[in-house]
């Protein structure tokens, strides 16, 4: 399941009502919250608070600890409490799928290198991007090393899709992305957000050796500026 779908999952995990009070119940205790004290809270017997508390700490979006209420330890003590407390994950979704906190990890990291080391901010950004982009790539590309060419175009597409991207193949085998995770950002912004944007692609594909896909910029009002080909081996 992609972060998008157990992301999805998980707030839908609150759709229904009891739950839903529960958890923000325990939101909104600055201490973790015991099975009684929910139950009590929301007016329900407790084992109903236990089974949406579990629920809800499979589905991530509680954690849970537990602890001797009592204070004792040893024989006699009791057994621990179950507590809850809100998960410190972000859990977010966007349709459709966006990662401008992405965009904001990169800007704020090249403008810091920027700072530190005097280089133009676009410069490192670009390369920062390129270097994600790669990391990405290479991870792929280890669990499953492309054969030839094609291989490589489809492990590509599998990365983009898995962040965000969505890819779609054109009649002369080009792969168009109709999604641009960077939206917002490319409509105020857009020669950054669009290099930016390249310079992540590419470093997805440069890391499929040998058979590396070939990415540029090819911007059109209803898509992502930037299109993939099989390119020629490297």
């Amino acid at each position: 399941m992609t972060d998008l779908g157990r992301d999805a999952a998980r707030i839908g995990a609150l759709a229904d009502p009891l739950r839903r009070r529960l958890y923000r119940f325990v939101c909104s205790q600055s201490d973790p919250v015991s099975r009684d004290q929910a139950a009590e809270a929301v007016a329900v017997p407790r084992h109903q608070a236990k089974f949406h508390l579990d629920r809800l700490e499979a589905d991530g979006l509680l954690e849970a600890s537990y602890v001797r209420l009592t204070g004792r330890s040893g024989p006699g003590a009791g057994r621990p409490a179950k507590l809850y407390r809100r998960t410190e994950r972000d859990i977010a979704v966007s349709l459709p799928h966006r990662e401008y906190r992405l965009a904001g990890e990169l800007m704020a990291s090249a403008i810091a290198e920027s700072a530190r080391t005097g280089e133009a901010v676009l410069a490192v950004l670009q390369r920062t991007a390129h270097d994600y982009g790669r990391t990405l790539g290479s991870a792929a590309a280890e669990q499953q090393p492309p054969g030839d060419a094609d291989a490589a175009l489809e492990l590509a597409v599998a990365v983009l899709e898995e962040h965000g991207y969505e890819p779609r193949y054109g009649a002369s085998a080009e792969v168009y992305l109709a999604n641009c995770p960077f939206e917002a950002l490319a409509r105020t912004q857009t020669e950054l957000a669009c290099n930016m944007n390249h310079a992540l692609v590419a470093g997805v594909a440069g890391a499929l050796t040998p058979f590396c896909p070939r990415a540029r910029l090819c911007p059109a009002h209803d898509r992502c500026c930037v299109v993939l080909d099989a390119g020629e081996p490297g």
